[in-house]
């Protein structure tokens, strides 16, 4: 969400709220790349809310990664005028994002909704995450109108995909509105489509006020902004309110609408989308799935709330300057008021000192929230490797949760269990035998396969989660030339024999380059590793073994060969013996110096071993 610029404080002030009968909630759900903040800009166009002047594409999408990247990370409400016949409406829009990664933010965005426009590109067809997002809107209820886009593409095959959606959501392909988000052709008849066939939000004027917070942004001015979806009841300026879970209360400084800036109003209705300003600074006060009340006349019971995230990837995240910590924590804070999906907790480690475990969606949700740790609070961070969330059990049954390799126990272990996903796979029917080879070799056992057309397949697969994190997507991608899709849901967890590969140096474990990976891949992780340091690690005056190990046996080992001062530079001749004598003290000195020297590892070569930035590329699920 946009942090409120100063300007809006003279902004005209909208009446109070609409009746519910003229309003129109609805979200534009799609995989990514498909053209959503696409459509979104035609519509602020056509509705009047964005004129010419200041339009630019991607309107919505305020981040400078999302405008880097065109992809979007979060979801954006906007409330839209449109006229039908002689009476006015207004539309509520959410703009969502397409990745996986934050499927999070769709689901929030679902239930502030009473319709969704699920758009397919009409030269790609259906894709993994269409189909995850339309069962997620089918899950809440929502009336779907099937929206075929990018129709001017001469690639385009509209008769052939509408199809293939009329038969996935039931109905006729002539259902299908097609459109052009580019253009604009087909826009004007699916805005009045919105308001035929999405119901109007349903709610009670007179109960007391209920509020269901679905988002929150931090302004260094303003302090907490709350975004809010009113289910009962009314909100207006300068009254106090209550937040139920914390019991906090706050005077109402402003009440408004994105329209698509920041518009201040006299109050917002049942159905209504807004923003609320208190001037509250504290982070910790405005939690997303809250309700917001009346103070005077509260409500008895709260709102449902949103399904809390499951962490699926956790990293370590630890500032590079010591003293950076501090601001690490705050940054957190408000990071997580804005990421709802974002977990975190402290921890230290010999290495690399005090910093956080953070657990994420997925390997794009780690990527973004560090660059905006880095770029929006000038912080230099380095990640450790991502790995996923184990449980150990013991001989005497006891179990251990673990999140970090430095955490596995020591001791005669029984099992180690690790989490598994239900992946869904849709490619062209060409890849069905490059796609299972690799499922394969990844530990995959294949659930189902569906012919959705003549040569379009779906692929049903559970996969450890360990075994995707990384470059499973890129891999998928490269065997397919680009036209698989993937997405995946956690679907519990799997007993798999897996070791933790320690890392030594001169025979002193360093946490930092631990790993806990499947037997049959420990000896590869060993060599990759112990190879990577000893390009990074510089020169000693002494020979230093760097060795990989499963519990006590060495399964890998490399040598950085010692810096040899020339001894011999000062003798010009002269008898054997004087040189044999200067080379053995030389060698004297280099085996005592091995037994009691100790190997300083530089930041630089931290950095370079553990960033994931390798392994975690800008992938587009």
């Amino acid at each position: 969400m946009p942090p409120i610029p100063s300007a809006a404080l003279n902004a005209r002030i909208l009446p109070a709220s609409t009746p519910a009968e003229l309003l129109r909630n609805f979200c534009i759900i799609a995989h990514i790349d498909h053209g959503k903040s696409t459509l979104a800009d035609r519509m602020l166009q056509l509705t009047g809310v964005v004129d010419a002047r200041a339009m630019r594409a991607q309107y919505l999408d305020r981040m400078d990664i999302e405008r880097e990247r065109g992809i979007t990370i979060k979801s954006q409400a906007v409330r839209m005028p449109w006229q039908v016949g002689e009476t006015a409406y207004a539309l509520n829009m959410i703009d969502t994002p397409g990745h996986v990664d934050f499927s999070y933010e769709v689901s929030r965005s679902l239930a502030a909704c009473e319709g969704a426009v699920l758009v397919v590109d009409a030269a790609q067809g259906i894709e993994a995450q269409t189909l995850a997002n339309l069962y997620m809107a089918m899950e809440n209820d929502l009336t779907i109108i099937p929206v075929l886009n990018k129709i001017d593409l001469p690639a385009a095959q509209p008769e052939k995909f509408a199809d293939e959606l009329a038969n996935l959501i039931g109905g006729e392909p002539d259902d299908c509105l097609r459109v052009s988000g580019k253009t604009g052709e087909g826009v004007l008849e699916l805005l009045d489509k919105i308001v035929e066939l999405v119901p109007p939000p349903v709610g009670d004027p007179n109960a007391p006020a209920r509020a269901m917070i679905f988002d929150s942004v931090y302004d260094s001015y303003r302090g907490v902004i709350t975004y809010v979806r009113v289910i009962d009841g009314q909100l207006s300026p300068r009254e106090k309110i209550v937040m139920m879970s914390t019991r906090a209360t706050h005077e109402l400084l402003e009440i408004g609408v994105s329209s698509p800036e920041p518009t201040p109003s006299a109050g917002l209705g049942v159905g209504e989308v807004g923003y609320l300003i208190t001037g509250v600074k504290d982070v910790r006060q405005s939690r997303v799935g809250d309700t917001v009340t009346n103070f005077g006349k509260p409500a008895t019971t709260a709102l449902g709330g949103y399904r809390d995230p499951q962490p699926m990837v956790f990293s370590g995240l630890y500032p590079i300057d010591g003293s950076d910590y501090p601001a690490l924590r705050d940054a957190l804070d408000k990071l997580k008021l804005n990421d709802a999906a974002l977990v975190y907790e402290p921890e230290t480690s010999v290495a690399l000192g005090f910093g956080f475990r953070l657990g994420f969606l997925g390997l794009l949700h780690l990527e973004i929230c560090r660059e905006r740790l880095e770029r929006e609070f000038n912080l230099d961070l380095i990640s450790t490797a991502p790995n996923v969330i184990y449980k150990v059990t013991m001989e005497d049954r006891s179990t251990v949760t673990v999140t970090n390799p430095s955490e596995f126990p020591e001791g005669k272990i029984a099992e180690v269990s690790e989490p598994v996903v239900k992946a869904t796979i849709l490619s062209p029917s060409d890849f069905v035998g490059t796609i299972m080879e690799m499922c394969q070799n990844r530990r995959g056992t294949l659930l189902g396969m569906d012919y959705l057309s003549a040569d379009r397949v779906e692929l049903r697969y559970t996969l450890p989660l360990g075994e995707i994190i990384f470059d499973f997507f890129d891999q998928l991608k490269s065997r397919t030339r680009g036209y698989a899709s993937l997405d995946y849901d956690i679907s519990g967890e799997q007993v798999a024999n897996l070791v933790k590969v320690d890392i030594l140096l001169q025979g002193e474990q360093v946490d930092a380059f631990s790993a806990i990976v499947h037997r049959d891949k420990a000896y590869a992780y060993g060599v990759m590793m112990t190879g990577k340091l000893r390009e990074l690690i510089p020169r000693q005056q002494f020979e230093v073994p760097i060795q990989a190990a499963v519990g006590s046996r060495i399964i890998a080992r490399e040598t950085i060969r010692a810096m040899r001062k020339d001894v011999l530079a000062k003798c010009y001749g002269g008898d054997i013996s004087r040189k044999r004598k200067l080379l053995e003290k030389q060698k004297e000195g280099k085996k005592r110096m091995k037994q009691i020297g100790r190997v300083e590892v530089p930041q630089e070569a931290f950095i370079a071993a553990l960033s994931s930035d390798g392994d975690s590329k800008d992938t587009k699920k």
